[in-house]
């Protein structure tokens, strides 16, 4: 009786009471008016709009979703009679040649191909395919180490630029590798120049020169669709255009056999700069997941992946095998054919002018290759150094706290205590 007299005398709920309207909802089992349900209200705030059809933000989300169904129209196009012809262009190999067997080949015919311009919409198509393995393996595989290693957005960004290459050049250093042994490249070396010019090509050497292409083209629409920073993005066109340059130029002067070569060996070296990338990530993060597991079964060669020597050794040495391979190739083997006329019916670009052309190509970019490479090397000497130098510093700071803490042991505040040697007790014992 005496609350509901003091929630008459106060009607606006002053002094911590509350109105009669309120108290009466309450007792019905209403909530106050303008307040609210707490539940209800979380969950309203909660939701999210979805970003608007064909934004952005929505591009962005959904890519690989979007390139996914592109990609399916031309498979589906196979489908039907009237749109076949044009999706083969786009799915399949063009320009193949069937040689009939000789003595050598009694069993089966050969079967060959050139390159022309449909080979363009060959290569959109794996082009498509290309962003479409690269969002699965950032989804599923990187996105998920990320989440558990809390990498800062500088690192994070590194993370999947080397996860993304190590992939794709341990790939194509497997598949070019079984290309150089099953058409005896290693065992003969003089299948790089001799019987120039090179023109046709089986199905596998074909196909990895148009997955060559489709890769590095695909890294251009990447470039928006993971958010490159703007500093980033001159470093990344400088390289993504020197492959397509270095790509094209072996598939269209028919240089295919020395451009085979040259990509594995090449691919092999940077597969072990970006998988050392990614071991350098890991030590930072004090080792977690897979990357401690591997550390841990080989710690001898966690720890040369983790200094770059390994990296830093083949470097070189691929560099220099670039260039042996390249003059002796072009300078030597070319230099010496019997056929050298400009000839493009038959694809023969065996002339003075294209062979010094293609060997300063080659010698200027493992020179800028070179020079990068030693700025690499440099700053990490500084940033080593730098390291070490504070580290060398402090040794005289901590032998003086120990001794200040000893000198300091009998006292508290620069006053000395009844129990250190200087007391009067002492004193006294002393004198008597």
């Amino acid at each position: 009786e005496r609350q509901r007299r003091g929630c008459e005398e106060q009607p606006g709920g002053g002094g911590g009471g509350e109105s009669v309207s309120s108290w009466e909802e309450r007792s019905r089992g209403g909530a106050p008016a303008g307040t609210g349900d707490g539940f209800t209200m979380a969950i309203r705030k909660k939701s999210t709009k979805s970003p608007p059809v064909l934004s952005h933000e929505f591009v962005l989300q959904n890519h690989a979703d979007i390139v996914s169904c592109v990609a399916m129209v031309f498979l589906l196009g196979l489908m039907f009679e009237i749109t076949a012809k044009a999706s083969i262009i786009f799915v399949t190999l063009q320009y193949n040649v069937t040689l009939p067997a000789t003595e050598e080949q009694a069993t089966e015919s050969a079967f060959l191909y050139y390159y022309g311009i449909k080979d363009l919409a060959t290569v959109f198509f794996y082009m498509l395919v290309a962003i479409i393995i690269h969002a699965i393996i950032q989804e599923y595989v990187l996105d998920k180490i990320n989440r558990r290693m809390h990498f800062s957005k500088t690192k994070h960004s590194k993370f999947n630029e080397s996860g993304q290459l190590s992939a794709f050049y341990l790939f194509s250093c497997v598949w070019g590798t079984f290309i150089l042994i099953s058409e005896n490249y290693i065992s003969d070396p003089t299948i790089l120049w001799r019987a120039y010019p090179h023109n046709l090509m089986t199905f596998q050497m074909k196909f990895f020169y148009i997955s060559q292409l489709a890769y590095w083209f695909h890294a251009f629409p990447e470039l928006y669709f993971q958010k490159t920073k703007k500093e980033d993005i001159p470093r990344q066109l400088v390289y993504i255009g020197l492959y397509l340059f270095h790509i094209a130029g072996a598939y269209l002067l028919n240089l295919n056999h020395l451009g085979l070569v040259l990509l594995v060996l090449h691919y092999f070296v940077e597969f072990l700069f970006h998988i050392s990338r990614l071991f350098y990530f890991s030590d930072e993060k004090y080792q977690k997941g897979i990357f401690s597991y591997l550390c841990n079964s080989a710690n001898l060669t966690c720890d040369i992946f983790l200094r770059f020597s390994l990296w830093a050794v083949l470097f070189v040495l691929g560099r220099l095998l670039t260039l042996i391979l390249s003059v002796l190739t072009v300078g030597f083997g070319l230099a010496r054919a019997e056929n050298q006329k400009l000839d493009f019916s038959t694809g023969n670009f065996n002339v003075l002018a294209v062979r010094i052309a293609v060997l300063a190509s080659i010698c200027i970019t493992q020179a800028f290759m070179m020079w990068k490479f030693i700025n690499f090397q440099l700053r990490r000497w500084r940033e080593h150094s730098t390291f070490q130098a504070p580290t060398v510093k402090k040794k005289p700071t901590v032998t003086k706290g120990r001794s200040s803490r000893k000198g300091t042991e009998n006292g508290v505040n620069g006053t000395v205590t009844s129990n250190g040697a200087d007391s009067p007790r002492n004193r006294k014992e002393k004198s008597s």
